[in-house]
């Protein structure tokens, strides 16, 4: 990403408020997975995690989240927002293109709605032995209903699963969503021990 690019979201997030409330899909797999499945504390990294809908979510739920964002307009949103929820999370202003995530070891890692397939081989060196990524984000498929995002930002219908090969698929679908978007959902491990 570039400045022009800061610039692009920090004006997105001055001019709309962006939801509060979680991704639906991660909420409801978190509160009804498999109790064995989902840790229930531990470090949680949201990345490109925008106003922290989903970190905000996951600290009130006990866990110790830090977000980064390239919006500094939305971190400042995030830590407002965490404030009135009686929560605190940690966050960095940085552009994940160009910059080295925050050391792990995470326990979770969260990607929704932003796509760097180069960020993927990181995720496993991030996460602990045993962590679980959530990644949601649109597909081409999308493009039947809808002109944004543009098909340079989506993923290739059936893809995701390719970028998760060193991963343990949980769980893993792709279809029309509750607010009509055509998205690829996918829930993976890290083996443990390695």
């Amino acid at each position: 990403m570039s400045e022009a690019d800061r610039t692009k979201w920090d004006t997105r997030y001055s001019a709309v408020s962006p939801s509060d409330a979680p991704s639906p899909w991660l909420s409801s797999w978190m509160d009804n997975a498999d109790e064995s499945l989902r840790p229930t504390s531990g470090r949680v990294l949201d990345v490109a995690g925008g106003a922290g809908r989903n970190a905000i979510w996951f600290a009130q739920r006990g866990f110790d989240v830090t977000l980064v964002d390239i919006s500094t307009v939305a971190i400042a949103l995030a830590h407002e927002r965490a404030k009135d929820a009686g929560v605190t999370i940690a966050t960095r202003v940085m552009d994940v293109e160009r910059e080295p995530l925050p050391e792990g070891p995470w326990d979770i890692i969260v990607q929704m709605h932003y796509l760097d397939r180069a960020l993927f081989p990181q995720y496993k060196s991030l996460l602990a032995p045993s962590g679980l990524l959530f990644v949601e984000h649109p597909t081409r498929s999308n493009l039947v209903r809808h002109a944004k995002p543009s098909a340079a930002y989506l993923l290739e219908d059936g893809e995701l699963p390719s970028l998760c090969d060193e991963f343990v698929i949980v769980s893993y679908g792709e279809g029309w969503n509750e607010t009509g978007k055509h998205e690829a959902r996918l829930v993976a491990r890290r083996l443990g021990g390695e």
